[in-house]
């Protein structure tokens, strides 16, 4: 039976959302800066940047299984 490590789990969920968060960083701060010149509000740029931040800290305390589904569910991977 194959055993699972969670805090070597967590760790690597981890490295792997900074990795992926740094494309969506990109992105949203492009947004952000078109926003800002049209005079629009940011607010939902800079909350979504907040978000994105926070991600890491968000996979603490889940299981192996909870951790997969995050990150299918935020987009780091497919199903």
């Amino acid at each position: 039976m194959l055993k699972i490590n969670p805090d070597k789990a967590l760790a690597i969920t981890q490295k792997r959302i900074r990795g992926w968060r740094e494309e969506e960083f990109k992105k949203n701060d492009i947004n952000l800066q078109n926003a800002l010149v049209d005079g629009t509000d940011t607010t939902q740029f800079v909350e979504r940047r907040n978000y994105l931040r926070d991600l890491p800290q968000l996979c603490e305390g889940k299981t192996v299984e909870e951790l997969k589904a995050f990150m299918v569910e935020i987009g780091v991977i497919g199903e």
